[in-house]
């Protein structure tokens, strides 16, 4: 058994595993760690747990500390560096004149590096602006070119329904959305009805569809006859989410059309409607997938600290 900490390095941001050694921090705490970008500041999400060790694909790395309140100062400090940084990389790329769109600036907790995220159309040139923005931080540039997605994600914002967008909230990693799950559900293939703020299939379409696939598997298909408490008749539509059956009966030269719960409907040869089961996870492939949502990185070119 190996012990594990989950933490995050921001908001409804992906979930990532460290050891704990000797330290025992709780949900709530923050932590110092070191990544591939550096030292960085995290929260706590899941407290210290033991899991099997073939469940690791790799050696974690360990918590250096629990934040103190000098690192919280720091952090802080951190933050406020931001919103600096925001403003003179506005303005830089303006002088520039570049078509990309800056969407939010992190600084590593140790202020070795900082990470400029934008979007863009296609590729951009900017060597330019990497040059005038090391001189003036005096540390290292990197850009990373994102989707529209994970710009939503970042900047957070209200859905259609009224309430904060989830990939904002607590859906750490992104679900392969398709026009497929819009028309399992019966919705109106409008975009302007089934697109999120990013312009993209919104992501709670994936939410019931494995409730819908089940259900479906279990229900006569329209078109094909059925016996009912009535007679037999032709199915015309099903309601999923009621459970039902419109089937219509032709009696003489004149037919009535009634709605029948699948629990009495019965196929054609004596099979009954089989029993509800659990939800099984889609494996299915989307037919029409998305835009990529997975991040397009750039890294800026690694320049001395003493470059003006």
């Amino acid at each position: 058994m190996t012990t594990i900490v989950g933490v995050r390095f921001r908001n409804a941001g992906k979930l990532y595993y460290f050891d704990p050694g000797k330290l025992w921090p709780t949900a709530g705490d923050a932590v110092i760690v070191e990544t591939t970008r550096g030292i960085e500041y995290a929260e706590v999400v899941t407290g210290v747990q033991e899991v099997e060790d073939g469940q690791l694909s790799h050696p974690l790395t360990p918590i250096l500390r629990v934040a103190t309140a000098e690192d919280a100062r720091r952090n802080a400090e951190n933050q406020v560096k931001r919103a600096e940084a925001h403003d003179i990389c506005l303005k830089k790329i303006q002088e520039h004149k570049l078509e990309m769109k800056l969407v939010s600036v992190e600084y590593t907790f140790d202020g070795s590096k900082i990470i400029f995220y934008f979007t863009a159309n296609g590729r951009v040139d900017f060597r330019a602006l990497v040059k005038d923005l090391a001189s003036i931080f005096k540390t290292r540039i990197e850009l990373k070119q994102i989707g529209v997605r994970d710009e939503v994600k970042m900047l957070g914002g209200l859905g259609i329904c009224g309430r904060p967008v989830c990939c904002s909230q607590f859906m750490s990693d992104f679900q392969p959305v398709s026009i497929k799950m819009a028309k399992e559900q019966n919705l109106s293939l409008n975009p302007t009805k089934i697109s999120g703020v990013c312009g993209r299939l919104m992501c709670c379409l994936k939410y019931e569809e494995d409730h819908y696939e089940a259900t479906r598997k279990r229900m006569p298909r329209i078109g094909r006859d059925v016996i009912t408490p009535d007679g037999i008749g032709c199915v015309q539509d099903i309601n999923v989410l009621k459970e039902t059956v419109r089937v219509r009966i032709v009696k003489g030269d004149s037919s009535e059309t009634n709605d029948y719960p699948l629990a009495d409907i019965q196929r054609i040869g004596g099979k009954p409607a089989p029993a509800p089961v659990a939800a099984v996870e889609n494996t299915d492939e989307p037919d029409e997938e998305l835009l990529p949502t997975n991040e397009t990185i750039i890294d800026a070119p690694e320049l001395p600290l003493d470059e003006e």
